[in-house]
């Protein structure tokens, strides 16, 4: 039997740690009459055709929708990552240190280095333009399903939650085209470009990959505060400066200001967790407030 996956499955049974089987014929060990003739300890236990249906039957979910683990390993074995090409690519596009806006977007398009890459729909480009400026960036976590189906950071209800947050402080979100003040606007970004096949937590392959996109952006943006909502994105703010936080709670996190690339961050709650814990909304109030005043303050070449 011949599994014909898709590269959206197979990056989903490469989440899961799934093996999957390239259907093997072996008709020399089946037929060859010196296998027969091999002593006993010689002798293979599993015939090949039993292999054959073994392997196979190893990467077909169950009746009740789990997925067996795989009982043997062979070399005629493959995960789905080691089957596509594409995903060999263990790192972003060689001198993103020198990327102009156009070149990042066109760099996040496409770029397949992990699994994200190659199980998503589309990538959330960076909102970065050329000359475009804002002393606010906001870092969220990973797109879902809305946001990568708007190519938009933080959409949906979340989004109309943290315009409102952003408006009680006198900030908006930057709207390309329009005219608009950079010491009250926005710049929308994620640490993650590309929504996971599955929700699980992502490896490490992706966080440094988008970590490095993410790094030009407020390279270009040059933002005076970066507002972090959410785990994944405090995981690749404070993992290079502040790796001793990456052990806290986020909870623990708030309250102070943090570094990356020498620029001030605020570590808050996401939208999405405050639509569903509105008792934590006056704590991410103090924490906009303390954004706010860090960004009035003059940085270095103001």
């Amino acid at each position: 039997m011949s599994l014909d996956l898709d590269p959206r499955q197979r990056a989903m049974l490469a989440e899961m740690g799934v093996h999957v089987w390239a259907p093997a014929v072996a008709p020399d060990v089946v037929a060859s009459p010196t296998v027969e003739r091999l002593p006993a300890a010689a002798t293979p236990a599993t015939p090949a055709t039993t292999a054959t249906k073994t392997a196979t039957a190893a990467a077909l979910p169950s009746a009740h929708g789990t997925t067996r683990p795989a009982q043997t390993q062979r070399p005629l074995a493959r995960t789905a990552a080691a089957a596509a090409p594409a995903m060999a690519t263990p790192a972003p596009a060689i001198g993103i240190e020198s990327f102009d806006a156009t070149a990042l977007r066109d760099a996040v398009a496409a770029c397949q280095a992990c699994a994200h890459g190659l199980g998503r729909t589309a990538a959330v480009l960076p909102g970065v333009w050329l000359g475009q400026q804002a002393h606010w960036m906001v870092v969220g976590d990973e797109p879902d399903d809305a946001q990568e189906r708007a190519g938009e950071a933080f959409v949906g209800e979340a989004g109309r939650l943290l315009d409102n947050m952003l408006k009680a402080v006198g900030v908006r979100r930057y709207q390309p085209g329009a005219a608009s003040d950079p010491a009250v606007s926005a710049h929308l970004a994620l640490a993650l470009k590309c929504r996971p096949a599955l929700p699980t937590a992502p490896q490490r392959a992706a966080l440094d990959t988008c970590a490095s996109y993410l790094r030009r952006e407020i390279a270009l943006l040059r933002p005076k505060v970066i507002l972090s909502m959410g785990r994944l994105a405090m995981q690749v703010l404070l993992s290079q400066d502040h790796p001793q936080g990456l052990t806290l709670p986020l909870g623990k996190l708030r309250g102070q200001v943090w570094r990356y690339q020498g620029v001030p961050v605020v570590v808050t709650y996401p939208p999405s967790y405050l639509l569903l814990h509105g008792s934590d909304k006056a704590r991410a109030w103090e924490d906009l407030c303390l954004a706010a005043d860090v960004a009035q303050q003059p940085i270095d070449g103001d």
